[in-house]
Order: structure tokens, then C-alpha cells, then sequence
């Protein structure tokens, strides 16, 4: 009987973390922005950046493709934005060392491969952290 209660216990214990994580709900594609987005301020859009300083970049599905650099990420809202999904693959052909509104990134399935469509880029607005006053 102890043991039965012990098992129990336990199994409740271990479902209890897994339940909690279920119940949350899923941030949508503008929210998953707006959270990137939280404590920075928009600057003067850009028409290009720097392909040799971005350290990462994010798909957030259906909406913009953000480019991180250090404390400034750029946001870029491309055309057909409803085309975007973090899983496919970019295939980017870049002229120099720049990025540039006008520029077009065509769309693979990652599983399949084959084309899934393309994204052309509009300008790139920056965000920057608020700096807190001292």
C-alpha cells in the first residue's frame, strides 16, 4: 500500500511540470514579435545592413524576418510576408557584403527541398534597448 501511495506521489509530481507547460498558451506571430520587440525603440528605417556583423536571424512566421546585432535587431516586414515560415530554408543571393531592401530570399522546404516561394525585402528598421536612467 505505502508503495502504491509512494508511485503515486511521484507520478503525480512528474505530470504536474508537464501539465503546467501544456496549459500555456502559444504566443502567435505578431505576439512573438512584440516580445522581441519589448524595451527596444524603432529607429529610422535603413535600406541596407551589414551581412558581416549580424550575428543571427529569425523567422517569425507569416510576419518579418529579424536580424540580430549586438543591442540593435533589425526588423524587416518583407512582401508576401505570409509566405514565411521558420522552418523552410533561405536561399539568399547577396551582391557584396550587404543586405538591401530589394533584395529576395526564395523560400525551400526543409523535408522536401523543393521551392516553397520567395519574400522580397523592404527596409530594415532598427530597434535599440532603452538605456534606463541612472
Amino acid at each position: 500500500m505505502k508503495k502504491t501511495a509512494l508511485f503515486l506521489a511521484v507520478a503525480a509530481s512528474l505530470l504536474a511540470p508537464a501539465a503546467s507547460l501544456q496549459a500555456r498558451p502559444k504566443l502567435n506571430p505578431q505576439q512573438q514579435l512584440d516580445k522581441l520587440l519589448a524595451g527596444r525603440v524603432a529607429g529610422k528605417p535603413v535600406n541596407c545592413i551589414s551581412t558581416n556583423e549580424s550575428h543571427d536571424s529569425q523567422v517569425i512566421d507569416n510576419t518579418a524576418i529579424v536580424y540580430g546585432f549586438g543591442n540593435t535587431i533589425y526588423v524587416n516586414r518583407t512582401t508576401h510576408p505570409e509566405s514565411l515560415d521558420s522552418d523552410d530554408i533561405q536561399v539568399i543571393k547577396i551582391w557584396g557584403s550587404q543586405l538591401c531592401d530589394l533584395d529576395t530570399i526564395q523560400l525551400h522546404d526543409r523535408s522536401g527541398g523543393f521551392w516553397h516561394g520567395f519574400v522580397g525585402l523592404e527596409k530594415f528598421v532598427p530597434y535599440r534597448r532603452v538605456s534606463r536612467p541612472s
